[in-house]
């Protein structure tokens, strides 16, 4: 009996991975609307993430990972840039000579850009590429071992899905995540933080999101992840040597994000623009796909859900505002914050001052 189940588990599974690929086809005549709902729901319950997709041996993406018309049009008339972001060195920080460089560094690529790569930050390469090599080997698992961990419930602590965002976005993502919360306190001594940053509660609330970018059979057509800011405070990020990641200097022209061997990627989030009223901006990045995998680990630095923070109102701080320089933003609970942020798709800036 037992043998009996499992064998109809497995073609319905089987069932469930050809209808997938052949859904487009199928819902062809049906309006946008409706298609686009109907492909959500059927790529989510089969529970194979994109890698499954290639897997199934793919060679035209879905309508739902192809980007608009609009955009590709845009994507060939938007100048092309060969400049690349500030790369700090932190080799010297802890010398007195140094010490103030380095900070007007990472000051001035906080102010212009939003983003910068950090090397000699004291952790190992080795390490790093372990993070990395682990990551590739939970993707490229087989799916079952997959599967357990599939699901869209934030209050869990682990989570395994493809696009976040998968039912209020226009276009999925070509990438599959792993979610993990690290929202702890007491992992960071306050008195090692700035007196200015221990009342805003920036060390504590983690999450780290180890991403996955299949291989694309059409990348000209895809995207990893679309156009997006972060919500964080802080977002330091570790990746392989694929590349594709890109940010958007200055409104006009994406640049790209060439990868160094150890460096990390730091950027800055909506909630640390808020706070510092614009001082610090929060820029727009996305993630391009390839004919090869590309695999990222994101941490999130995020703040406290929990109580008292989530009750706690939010601003601009004092000190950073004058007469001069009045407030940007208005105060906002921490809950509201992500509440939004959440209601929205990742292509959808949320509007800090709303």
């Amino acid at each position: 009996m037992a043998q009996l189940i499992k064998n109809i588990i497995d073609v319905n599974l089987h069932m469930a991975k050809a209808n997938f690929v052949d859904s487009t086809k199928e819902l062809a005549s049906l309006q946008r609307h409706s298609m686009l709902n109907l492909i959500d729901d059927t790529f989510d319950d089969t529970k194979l993430g994109v890698k499954g997709l290639v897997d199934a041996g793919i060679v035209n993406i879905p309508k739902k990972f192809v980007r608009p018309a609009e955009d590709l049009a845009e994507e060939l008339d938007r100048p092309k840039s060969h400049i690349g972001i500030p790369v700090v060195d932190l080799g010297g920080l802890l010398t007195t000579d140094l010490r103030r460089k380095i900070v007007d560094e990472i000051r001035i690529a906080s102010e212009k850009w939003g983003f910068f790569q950090v090397v000699n930050h004291g952790i190992p390469i080795a390490v790093l590429d372990n993070m990395i090599a682990r990551i590739r080997t939970f993707n490229e698992r087989d799916i079952e071992a997959k599967k357990e961990f599939y699901g869209r419930d934030r209050a869990r602590q682990v989570n395994f899905n493809s696009n976040y965002d998968l039912f209020q976005s226009q276009t999925a993502g070509w990438r599959d995540s792993l979610i993990i919360s690290l929202a702890t306190s007491g992992q960071i001594d306050p008195n090692d933080l700035p007196d200015a940053c221990r009342s805003i509660e920036c060390n504590e609330g983690k999450r780290l999101l180890c991403h996955y970018y299949p291989e694309c059979p059409e990348p000209d057509l895809a995207i990893g992840i679309t156009k997006h800011s972060d919500n964080s405070f802080l977002t330091i990020v570790a990746q392989d040597q694929t590349g594709g990641l890109q940010v958007l200097h200055k409104n006009q022209f994406w640049v790209d994000v060439e990868p160094i061997p150890g460096a990390l990627v730091v950027n800055i989030g909506d909630f640390l623009q808020l706070v510092s009223n614009d001082k610090f901006k929060s820029n727009m990045h996305r993630v391009l796909p390839s004919h090869k995998p590309r695999v990222s680990a994101a941490f999130f630095f995020c703040g406290r859900f929990a109580p008292p923070a989530r009750e706690r109102m939010y601003g601009p701080i004092r000190e950073l505002t004058s007469e001069e320089n009045p407030p940007k933003y208005r105060e906002v609970l921490f809950a509201e914050y992500f509440s939004k942020f959440y209601s929205k798709g990742l292509h959808e800036k949320l509007g800090l001052d709303e």
